[in-house]
């Protein structure tokens, strides 16, 4: 497992970066370094949670994803969605419109997501009531959290609950049905169209499964743009009720902020917020929480209502969310949702593989050499200002540390001890200027009224 390495939807655009530390800042793993001016991202340590595309003030960091056109290669080509999708548009846009302009783009089925949500609901029920000498219980939801827990609270990956998110439950459930119908399994496409980067990089390289049965993967953000088009273009709206069959009030807030944990019948929290996120599980670690039973957290303020990839406002997404699910009917018994699908079957593929720690915030694998470093980095901070200014390329004196002990950095990176040095003789400004211009890049220091805030930006 120490070999495998995690797939990754956001890059960073060189060409755009500004090395303005912003993103270095926001990032709760410490993923980010700034190297030779422009920001680079650890991959072991990234979650793919999207803090710094959200803090970019230049757009440097972009989500990667599949090309729209290969769904033209299958003949049954179905596109996957969550709730959050449709609260993106205006209220005078109608469900059947949203999912006409979905058939236009090119797809023959359009599914929300949560439409079996009964299903999942009861496995998640049944599991807790079967391990509930594991507390907190946490939802295995959002990918960008477990993928935190992985890597910074790994003694946790053991509370998580070992079910397939939504999205694999709703693929399951339509290619099932699609079977059934009599299609061919090689003609059958499945397209989730995400809210965000981690659900891109839960489907390429998912957690707990070998592989994802979902065929591709779309930006919600351009699907929104192409859809508002569409709509535009054709006044016409075709009844598209079929495709919501077995849709429900629960279904449709699944992906907001407590979606999950209003179900729970013992004492449950919903976190959102990746920060806010952290610091609960530290309490958890630290045993400062009360003794509790379920526990939903999502990466983004307001859930999937706030992902980095959709359009429109958050809190405007979760008030026509709310509204629209008073339309439908609360979740009943899964055994309703089709009389033609196997409800059995479905429950059975819904279970997850354990989902092993991969903590990197150790200095070393081996506990001892790990133990030296610690120690080491603990005398470096002796002598560093603990400002956690950013100016040397690392998010906190702490973390500039660490990166020594792992020879990835040295002391001349803080510029602080670079001026002690210089008052003292031990350096010249000459080399002081020359250590700074090989972090930042050259001519960084230059004037340049071109630059964001300056007088002549955007020109």
């Amino acid at each position: 497992m120490d070999s495998v390495r995690y797939h990754h939807a956001i890059k960073v655009n060189l060409d755009k970066c500004v090395s303005c530390t912003h993103c270095i800042k926001v990032c709760p793993t410490e993923a980010i370094r700034v190297i030779k001016g422009k920001a680079v991202i650890n991959k072991d340590r990234c979650v793919d949670c999207g803090e710094c595309l959200r803090a970019c003030p230049v757009n440097a960091f972009y989500v990667e994803q599949d090309d729209l056109l290969q769904i033209q290669k299958y003949k049954h080509r179905v596109a996957l969605f969550p709730a959050a999708m449709i609260g993106q548009f205006p209220e005078n846009i109608t469900e059947n419109q949203i999912y006409n302009g979905l058939l236009q783009i090119g797809f023959t089925h359009a599914h929300e997501v949560e439409q079996p949500i009964s299903v999942l609901k009861e496995m998640v029920d049944e599991y807790c009531q079967q391990h509930s000498e594991s507390k907190p219980l946490i939802s295995s939801y959002c990918p960008a959290v477990i993928r935190l827990i992985q890597v910074r609270y790994p003694s946790m990956t053991e509370n998580i609950i070992r079910l397939k998110a939504p999205h694999d439950l709703a693929a399951l459930n339509v290619k099932q049905a699609l079977l059934e119908d009599g299609a061919k399994e090689e003609e059958i496409g499945i397209f989730y169209i995400t809210p965000c980067a981690a659900k891109i990089a839960a489907v390429k390289q998912p957690v707990g499964e070998e592989e994802s049965i979902i065929n591709g993967i779309i930006n919600m953000n351009e699907v929104y743009n192409r859809i508002m088009l569409n709509i535009e273009n054709n006044k016409e709206e075709q009844d598209t009720s079929h495709m919501r069959q077995g849709l429900t009030r629960d279904g449709v807030l699944w992906c907001l902020t407590d979606g999950e944990a209003i179900h729970s019948e013992g004492r449950a929290m919903a976190i959102d917020g990746i920060h806010n996120v952290i610091k609960f599980f530290e309490r958890i670690e630290n045993e400062e929480t009360p003794e509790i039973d379920f526990l939903e957290v999502r990466a983004c303020d307001q859930s999937c209502a706030g992902g980095i990839l959709l359009t429109g406002n958050r809190f405007l997404t979760v008030e026509r969310l709310r509204k629209r699910a008073l339309r439908y009917q609360p979740a009943t018994s899964s055994n309703k949702i089709d009389a033609k699908l196997d409800i059995a079957t479905l429950k059975q593929s819904l279970h997850a593989a354990p989902i092993p720690p991969k903590p990197i915030m150790m200095l070393d694998k081996d506990m001892a050499r790990a133990l030296e470093k610690l120690n080491r980095a603990r005398s470096i901070m002796c002598h560093l200002p603990g400002i956690d200014c950013g100016a040397c390329g690392a998010p906190s004196c702490m973390a500039l540390a660490e990166d020594m002990v792992q020879q990835k950095a040295k002391m001349s990176d803080c510029i602080f001890l670079q001026q002690r040095w210089q008052s003292q003789g031990k350096i010249s400004a000459k080399k002081a200027y020359k250590n700074m211009e090989e972090k930042w890049g050259e001519d960084r220091f230059e004037p340049d009224c071109n630059k964001k805030g300056a007088k002549n930006e955007s020109f």
